[in-house]
């Protein structure tokens, strides 16, 4: 079967998984994509304003067209279809035949016919080129106008918000989200939206665009008002692409969009529609949920499956703009005739609540939630299921003055049919047998069955669904260290500084039974050493310790130990490289730039450790803390001192967090990066902790790594100044070293996070916890307390003694043997080693 598929966009590209999982990986697939790069996320595309680039957000998965045989053409438009002998030309002149065609063109950004919409600097946001071009654009812009109030519009707002833009919301109807959300709604979305420093204007309609007199545009308003600015943006709702379906005369709906019947196929039983670009019984849908469902039913019906049927979509959504959150489910504005309706407002809070019953009191028919939506969850599956409402519907909004659970709905009412993610159409069942695999945490859930993976908005019930999961199967829902404690590593955190707890010993005694692990009793020490910074080979905690701390160095496959003293930034004077130089050379040492800009030193023997230490901290050098679960490196680009493009002196600032941060001890092994300017020499945004300078000040980015699985940090605050920041990245590290699991690194944690990124926001930028003082506080302990623990070493005789091969003789170890290669040493290979 030979298929063209129109468009690879999200839709589209859902279709081509869906027609994989279908068995259809053999047929001849061709997609012509309109744009120069696969499939990417739509949804999160204000996410390009806060450091990701165009590969972050591609929904692609590495390999697949390579695994599936489909043919993705880029660049490639297809401009007409010629239904009698069933053809597809390019705009490039190229005709393709097919057997069946699916049009997945999606949408077009709607923009008033406005005089002056085509000046420069009127833009649309749509597309990677269009907020390319709004970046161009605010570069050379102090104030910018978004043209649309509803969920597309407040999206583009941020974005020119994160951009440090003044930004301005401009829209037709008397309220922002009108769709969405009711009079009371709008209202406190509004104040919240104006409170983060935007300002809306609402009512008002655009007459013409001119010249300004103190800015580039003016728009004049129908009643006789107007507005000055740089940059236009219109985000004013979408309108379906359906032009090549108009050109060949197949059937539309009556506001637009290609006719689609419950297969997804068009008057031509040959041609198929999804996504924004189709109508159903004279719907179109503006969210993904929807076209997911429709690519599904699509490929199904291709694969034989007659039963697929597109029954329509809930069109329930819940997000958080600019930090707000904002929720509408089923019937929010109260249409349905005798409904009644209760509310719950608090001004102070800016909260507003709404649910929409039947007339008997028995279904939830609606609910909209401004302000805090945690209820979100609850609401959408009482709607979704019919589930019977409890007996005093308003307790579901009204907040819990005693700190009990809210009367209503528990996870185990839920019918395993019943859809936790819209997204992906993932169902409790699937959860639940995913559960019953061994996914018992978020992110494997997140990578097995989709769920949570794509807006995020279902993880707080998809969190509630796995717990209870695990728990009816008899399955441990817990966050036990060991057999030897039952607790988590955050709870055996508190009860060591609560209960001022200094050894492993009285721990053990206190909190837990027998006598230790290889797990517990590495946790601890490091927890030990985060909360009272003592140094780790102190008599009562040595024995604690894993091999690398134990001895202070990297143990390698050989046997030996690899030395790195700290260069804080990366910079290092000459007589300092000199002195490493000497010392290498002296002790025989392989040595290597590392990647995170030290020299390391590989094959010295553990007697040699305090004779190389001892020379390293005579030339000035401290520990490098490459052998502990602590701060690394912070990398750092050569800034505004030495480099043309530079905006701020990021070796300067990198020094100084690298001597604030050294010795920290954590879950797991910490990595900075500090870019003077964005272009990122740096790569900060790989790291767990990320600075990039601005024109603005310092951006924070958090939670990245490398390694076998890179994730990109995420913008926590932007334009900081250097206090600013400071304080900031204590809360962060504190934070994460009080709450994260053994061995976790910081972008696990967030990904296991609950309420993601925003919760993290909460807590650190704005206190939401009340917490902000005692990590600062936590924080400065440490900083207080730092030892080199290599001088400490040292200069301890009892410390020093363990420091030998052998207990009864001073001799080397003679298992441990070198070759030369490329001027340096490496362990040798067991048929290089001299028979004995």
């Amino acid at each position: 079967m030979k298929i063209i598929v129109v468009g690879h966009g999200m839709v589209g590209h859902k279709f081509l998984e869906s027609l994989e999982a279908c068995g259809m990986a053999k047929a001849q697939v061709t997609v012509l994509c309109e744009e120069p790069r696969p499939a990417y996320d739509r949804v999160h595309l204000s996410s390009f304003f806060t450091g990701k680039s165009a590969e972050d957000l591609t929904v692609v998965e590495p390999g697949f067209f390579e695994r599936t045989g489909f043919s993705l053409r880029l660049a490639a438009r297809a401009a007409q279809i010629e239904r009698r002998h069933k053809t597809v030309t390019t705009v490039d002149g190229e005709v393709l035949s097919y057997d069946k065609l699916v049009l997945a063109t999606g949408s077009n950004p709607f923009v008033p016919p406005v005089p002056g919409r085509d000046r420069a600097h009127c833009l649309v946001y749509r597309t990677i080129e269009d907020l390319e071009a709004m970046k161009a654009a605010g570069a050379k812009s102090q104030r910018g106008v978004v043209v649309g109030g509803g969920l597309l519009g407040l999206e583009c707002a941020k974005a020119l918000y994160d951009m440090g833009l003044e930004t301005h919301v401009v829209e037709f109807a008397p309220r922002l989200m009108a769709v969405q959300v009711d009079e009371g709604g709008g209202r406190v979305l509004r104040h919240k939206i104006e409170a983060l420093g935007l300002q809306v204007h609402t009512q008002r309609n655009t007459v013409e665009i001119v010249d300004g007199a103190t800015a580039r545009h003016r728009m004049v308003f129908a009643d006789g008002s107007h507005l000055e600015t740089d940059m236009i943006v219109f985000s004013a709702g979408i309108r379906p692409r359906d032009e090549l379906a108009r050109q060949s005369l197949l059937a539309l709906g009556a506001r637009g969009g290609i006719a689609i019947d419950s297969a997804c196929r068009t008057s031509d039983p040959d041609i198929y529609a999804i996504g924004e670009c189709a109508a159903w019984n004279d719907q179109t849908f503006g969210l993904v949920a929807p076209g997911y469902e429709m690519a599904r039913v699509a490929a199904k019906h291709l694969a034989g499956d007659a039963s697929a049927s597109f029954a329509g979509a809930d069109m329930s959504t819940k997000l958080k703009l600019m930090g707000v959150d904002v929720a509408s489910i089923g019937d929010a504005h109260g249409k349905t005739p005798q409904s009644r309706s209760y509310q719950y407002v608090d001004e102070v809070k800016q909260i507003y609540k709404k649910i929409v019953v039947s007339a008997d009191g028995q279904q939830l028919l609606g609910a909209v939630l401004v302000g805090n939506a945690d209820e979100y969850g609850t609401l959408l599956q009482m709607a979704l299921n019919g589930i019977t409402l409890p007996a005093e519907p308003e307790f579901l909004i009204l907040p819990s003055s005693d700190g009990k659970a809210k009367p209503g709905l528990g996870v185990a009412a839920l019918p395993d049919s019943a859809q936790i993610c819209s997204c992906n159409n993932v169902s409790k069942g699937q959860i639940c047998a995913a559960v019953g695999e061994g996914n018992t945490t978020i992110a494997q859930l997140k990578a097995c069955t989709k769920a949570g993976a794509t807006c995020g908005g279902c993880v707080p019930l998809l969190t509630q669904v796995m717990k209870h999961e695990m728990a009816r199967r008899g399955m441990a829902v817990n966050n036990h260290l060991c057999e030897h404690f039952a607790y988590s590593r955050q709870e055996l955190f508190h009860l060591i500084r609560v209960g001022q707890i200094k050894n492993f010993d009285a721990l053990l005694a206190q909190h837990g039974q027998g006598l230790g692990c290889d797990i517990c009793k590495p946790a601890a020490a490091s927890i030990l050493a985060s909360v009272w910074n003592e140094f780790v080979l102190k008599k009562e905690l040595a024995s604690l310790q894993d091999s690398n701390d134990y001895f202070l160095g990297n143990i390698q496959k050989d046997g030996s130990y690899s030395v790195v003293p700290r260069m804080p930034g990366g910079e290092v004077t000459p007589d300092g490289l000199i002195a490493v130089g000497t010392v290498a050379k002296k002790y025989g040492l392989y040595t290597k730039v590392t990647g995170g800009a030290r020299v390391d030193m590989f094959g010295a023997r553990l007697e040699q450790l305090p004779l190389i230490w001892e020379e390293l901290i005579a030339a000035g050098f401290e520990s490098g803390h490459a052998y502990g679960k602590s701060l690394r490196t912070v990398k750092s680009c050569v800034g505004s001192t030495w480099c043309r493009y530079g905006v701020a002196d990021s070796v300067g600032l990198a020094v100084q967090l690298e001597n604030r941060y050294k010795g920290l001890r954590a879950p797991h092994k910490i990595k900075f990066g500090v870019s003077g300017c964005t272009r990122e020499c740096a790569e900060a945004q790989g790291k767990d902790i990320g600075v990039i300078a601005t024109e603005r000040g310092w951006n924070l980015y958090v939670c990245g790594n490398g390694g076998m699985k890179p994730r990109h940090a995420e913008l926590l605050a932007s334009d900081l100044d250097q206090d600013q920041l400071i304080r900031l990245i204590d809360r962060v590290l504190m934070f994460y070293v009080r709450t994260a699991d053994r061995l976790q690194r910081t972008s696990t944690w967030r990904e296991n996070l609950e309420g993601g990124l925003d919760y993290l926001k909460g807590v650190v930028v704005q206190d939401t916890l009340g917490i902000a003082a005692e990590l600062e506080a936590q924080m400065a302990h440490v900083v207080a307390t730092y030892q080199c623990e290599w001088k400490t070493a040292v200069t301890d005789p009892e410390t020093r003694k363990r420091f030998r091969s052998f207990v009864n003789s001073d001799q080397p170890d003679e298992h441990i043997v070198f070759v030369e290669e490329r001027g340096q040493i490496r362990p040798a290979r067991p048929e290089e080693r001299t028979p004995a």
